[in-house]
C-alpha cells in the first residue's frame, strides 16, 4: 500500500488553532535527549504542519513520562483506550498502573510484565536504552481514523536485566548496535479544535526487540 503523500496529507488536515501539546515538540515533559537522537537517526523529513508530521506528535510522550492522566493533554479522557495486536482495551488508568512497557509486552523467556512493577520497567529498559525515540514513518489515513506506520530505535548501550516469565533473572550483555522496532497502529481521533485522541490500536512484534538484544535477527540474515 502507498502512503499517502505529505502535501497531500497536509491540505486535508487538522483544523486551524490546534493546542500546542499537537503542534509544539516541546509541549510534552522534558524529552531533550531523546528529540535530540530523534533528530539526529531518523529516517523521516515530513512537511511541517502535515498530518505525519502531527499524528500523535506528543501523545507517545505524554504516556512514557506523564504518571497522572488528569495531567494528559493529547487524549479524550473519557473515552480513551489503547490495545495490542487485537487484544482487549486497556483503559488509561491501566497504562498508569503497569507502564507503557508492560502495556505493550507479553510473557516471555526474557521479560514477564507480571514480575515488574511501572517503575521496575521503566529501570529495566532506559538504563539498557537512555533515548529510546519513536517517529510516524508513512500514515495511510486521515482523520478521524488515522493509519499509521511507526518506528521505535535506540542503541543497545548498557546490559538488559529483568525478569522472565519463570520469574528468573535474566541477563543480557550490551552489544553496542541499534534496537529498531517497527509496526502499524490505528487512532481514532476528535476531529475538533483539540484533536484528542479516543483510541488507539498498536499492531507490532513484541519479540523484535529482544530477538534483536540477543542478536537472533543477525543470524537469520
Amino acid at each position: 500500500m502507498a502512503s499517502v503523500d505529505a502535501q497531500d496529507v497536509q491540505a486535508q488536515s487538522a483544523p486551524p488553532g490546534l493546542p500546542d501539546y499537537v503542534l509544539d515538540a516541546d509541549a510534552a515533559p522534558d524529552y531533550c535527549k531523546t528529540r535530540k537522537m530523534w533528530d539526529e537517526t531518523k529516517k523521516s523529513n515530513h512537511t511541517a504542519g502535515s498530518l505525519p508530521d502531527l499524528v500523535v506528535k506528543n501523545w507517545e510522550v505524554e504516556a512514557s513520562h506523564k504518571t497522572d492522566l488528569a495531567d494528559w493533554r493529547t487524549i479524550d479522557k473519557a473515552k480513551y483506550v489503547f490495545s495490542v495486536n487485537g487484544g482487549p482495551d486497556q483503559t488509561g488508568e491501566h497504562m498508569l498502573k503497569v507502564g507503557t512497557y508492560n502495556a505493550l509486552l507479553e510473557p516471555s523467556e526474557f521479560y514477564c510484565p507480571r514480575h515488574s512493577t511501572f517503575d521496575d520497567s521503566h529501570k529495566t529498559f532506559k538504563h539498557m536504552m537512555p533515548a529510546f525515540a519513536w517517529e510516524v514513518l508513512e500514515v495511510y489515513s486521515g482523520p478521524p481514523q488515522v493509519a499509521f506506520r511507526w518506528r521505535h530505535w535506540e542503541v543497545m548501550k548498557e546490559d538488559y536485566v529483568g525478569s522472565n516469565k519463570k520469574g528468573d533473572k535474566v541477563t543480557i550483555k550490551a552489544h553496542g548496535r541499534p534496537i529498531d522496532i517497527e509496526g502499524v497502529a490505528v487512532a481514532v481521533a476528535v476531529v475538533n479544535d483539540k484533536l484528542q485522541l479516543q483510541k488507539v490500536e498498536v499492531f507490532y512484534d513484541p519479540m523484535a526487540m529482544f530477538r534483536q538484544m540477543v542478536g537472533a535477527d543477525e543470524d537469520m540474515d
